[in-house]
């Protein structure tokens, strides 16, 4: 199981609205075609599944199988998507406004999760007033980059200050 983090990252773009569940159906035909499944019941299973109802619980359960459950968090999911988002805006394919779209559902969606907030309010802030942008454009690259590093919630958790969130703020 070589390409499973090809799966997980199939995985979080379907969760996040990005792409399709074809796309993880896709990487099942492929582990197939290169016998590379080893024998995985949920991968054959995967390869035949037609739509999202079928494909959904058979990805997570080879993501959980392999890596374990902490990968299907929600806020983890979240994170990790916010990591492609970072680099998506940097390659300027999504702008403030955009992303402020993104981020005001994912910060509903997810409850309100304390270290989304500053990179949540800041981007708001951002698309109004000039003087927020490089504040964002701080505290997206801090969470962008700690989620590109953690493993699972709790890693990013143990890494994540509450103080340095508070400092991607208008210097007064």
């Amino acid at each position: 199981m070589n390409a499973l983090p090809e799966l997980q990252h199939n995985y979080i773009m379907v969760k996040s609205g990005v792409a399709q569940v074809s796309c993880c159906i896709a990487w099942a035909i492929d582990r197939l075609q290169a016998d590379e499944e080893g024998d995985d019941l949920d991968v054959v299973l995967l390869a035949a599944a037609t739509d999202g109802a079928e494909a959904m619980p058979l990805v997570e359960k080879i993501l959980e199988k392999y890596l374990g459950p902490a990968v299907l968090n929600e806020q983890f999911v979240a994170g990790k998507y916010i990591s492609e988002l970072w680099r998506a805006y940097r390659a300027k394919s999504f702008s403030r406004d955009m992303v402020d779209g993104i981020l005001s559902k994912l910060y509903y969606r997810l409850g309100y999760p304390n270290w989304l907030t500053m990179l949540r309010r800041n981007c708001e802030y951002a698309t109004d007033v000039h003087a927020f942008r490089i504040p964002f454009e701080d505290e997206f690259a801090y969470i962008a980059g700690l989620w590109e590093e953690s493993a699972s919630l709790d890693e990013f958790m143990k890494m994540y200050d509450r103080e340095v969130s508070n400092s991607h703020d208008i210097r007064r």
